[in-house]
């Protein structure tokens, strides 16, 4: 069933909860395209995605085909180094407080740096993510956008999206009066290692999710199950090996996940009839 809440958005509780919806039978329902599947608990992510509350993506290498800071990084002259940081924060080969730290003293960005970045460079959204936050939204599923990047970056993206910016979790950049970098929000809970799975378990605990997942390319994004229910990896736009090792289903394309959410989640037609275009 479809619930109401008080401000009219809607929400759902797992539609298949109550019909004994089985992620083995999801599977089976692949034929022999499922012999193709990758991970190590493919049913289980599958049934999770029928039945999920909520849906938490990374957004670099995952919505968007780039990594955001990389792009900065470019823009500022420090493409290269700035790079071999992100790689070995995406790896988990070292903390990410500590690669945070690292590529912000190299760049100091200021505002207008980072504005006239994204005018120069638009992100560009990963081929099929927007059908499929369109379609989790028209089936009550809410979405969340938890990354290691900066807010003031992904607020236009999750615009684009229809991700409102509540649910965004990432790290905000600090400006003095004239615009200046100074710094970064130690507070924000993506700013250190082990971020998503404690923004994880405050958007889980705060409304109440009982099924959730999370979607990412990245070391820190398999970080974030538990309290996630089921970690789906995209290799989309990078495959990382040990990422996709601990990735309960692994994909390089979306299109499977919006199939299962078309077939066993009611869509509401009248809200957003697009995701069946």
């Amino acid at each position: 069933m479809f619930e109401h809440s008080p401000a009219g958005t809607i929400t759902a509780r797992s539609l298949s909860s109550k019909s004994g919806l089985n992620g083995v039978d999801i599977l089976a329902s692949f034929g022999e395209k499922s012999k193709s599947f990758e991970g190590n608990n493919i049913a289980g992510a599958m049934e999770a995605l029928a039945h999920a509350d909520a849906v938490c993506f990374d957004v670099d290498s995952t919505v968007i085909t780039e990594e955001g800071i990389d792009v900065l990084a470019d823009s500022l002259g420090k493409g290269k180094v700035v790079a071999d940081w992100t790689a070995k924060a995406m790896t988990g080969n070292v903390k990410f407080e500590d690669a945070l730290s690292a590529r912000l003293k190299i760049m100091e960005p200021s505002e207008s740096s980072i504005i006239q970045c994204l005018e120069s460079s638009p992100l560009e959204l990963s081929p099929g993510v927007e059908t499929l936050i369109q379609t989790l939204s028209a089936t009550g599923t809410d979405v969340y956008l938890v990354s290691g990047g900066f807010r003031i970056m992904i607020e236009p993206v999750a615009m684009s999206i229809g991700v409102p910016k509540d649910r965004i979790y990432a790290n905000t950049i600090l400006f003095d009066d004239n615009g200046d970098y100074a710094g970064f929000d130690a507070d924000e809970l993506t700013s250190r290692d082990l971020g998503k799975p404690r923004a994880l378990e405050k958007i889980k605990k705060e409304n109440g999710y009982e099924t959730m997942i999370m979607v990412g390319d990245g070391a820190t994004d398999a970080q974030a199950k538990p309290p996630a229910d089921a970690f789906i990896g995209f290799g989309g736009v990078v495959v990382r090996e040990t990422v996709k090792e601990k990735a309960c289903w692994y994909v390089t394309d979306f299109q499977d996940m919006i199939d299962i959410l078309k077939r066993y989640r009611k869509v509401l037609y009248t809200e957003n009839p697009k995701v069946y275009d």
